[in-house]
């Protein structure tokens, strides 16, 4: 790695030097696009590492109610947690939920835990949650449904293209997205390397969401009724939710 002028490793330096690279024109596709997911990485550690700096013990307040990797979809009466603004508080939550034990009454997160490597980051995640919530505390949990998706296949053409339109209609891969393989690659993988999109890291459906948190200690997980309240109206479609209770 890279180091600063104390001979110490220096990730800004990293970025920096990644940065002239995918400038260069003769870099590799193969190269460019693993440097792009680094370079992700760099910025989100930024913004961690500066909160790390700002509020050593945590948020200022104790939430209740958290919200994790809501994005552009922040919920009132929520405390956001997020890698990037817009959020109340950057925090890479892969590191630890940057809360006090047994302090929140709900968790809620959606199409966030796909986002995130299993085994490690998933489970981990599972574990802050139960450890963070009080007795009696729950999470709302909801993923792409990879059941909906593998149940259809084959799919007919029409259906292909509707549920493809559904999904995709945004992307800017997708002229290249026009059989049903491709949408089940969406949900285990989405990988077209466009920077405004976080590639699917994983996929889930009902059993595995329940055994995902079962396996973190929970004692109750149950399916969740779709509430637009909370929820994206966005995520209905195609989403599985399960509510897990401490």
């Amino acid at each position: 790695m890279p180091t600063d002028i104390s001979g110490n490793p220096s990730i800004d330096l990293l970025g920096k030097q990644i940065t002239e690279l995918l400038a260069h024109p003769n870099i590799g596709h193969g190269l460019a696009r693993t440097l792009r997911a680094a370079a992700k990485e760099i910025e989100v550690g930024r913004y961690h590492r500066a909160t790390q700096r700002a509020f050593p013990n945590g948020p200022d307040e104790q939430p209740t109610k958290v919200q994790i990797g809501g994005g552009s979809h922040q919920l009132d009466g929520f405390f956001n947690i997020d890698l990037v603004p817009p959020a109340d508080f950057l925090w890479d939550v892969r590191e630890g939920i940057p809360l006090e034990t047994g302090t929140v009454e709900l968790l809620f997160t959606e199409h966030f835990l796909e986002h995130i490597d299993y085994p490690r980051s998933a489970k981990g995640f599972a574990r802050e949650a139960f450890r963070v919530l009080s007795p009696g505390g729950q999470i709302i949990t909801g993923v792409p449904d990879a059941a909906h998706v593998l149940s259809r296949y084959p799919a007919a053409p029409v259906e292909a293209e509707e549920m493809i339109g559904r999904w995709y209609a945004k992307r800017t891969c997708r002229e290249d997205i026009n059989t049903y393989l491709d949408l089940i690659n969406y949900v285990f993988r989405d990988q077209d390397d466009d920077p405004s999109y976080t590639p699917h890291l994983w996929a889930y459906d009902a059993e595995k969401l329940s055994q995902l948190f079962t396996e973190a200690g929970f004692t109750t997980i149950e399916p969740w009724t779709f509430d637009a309240i909370l929820a994206n109206p966005k995520r209905e479609w195609a989403s599985v939710y399960v509510i897990a209770t401490k």
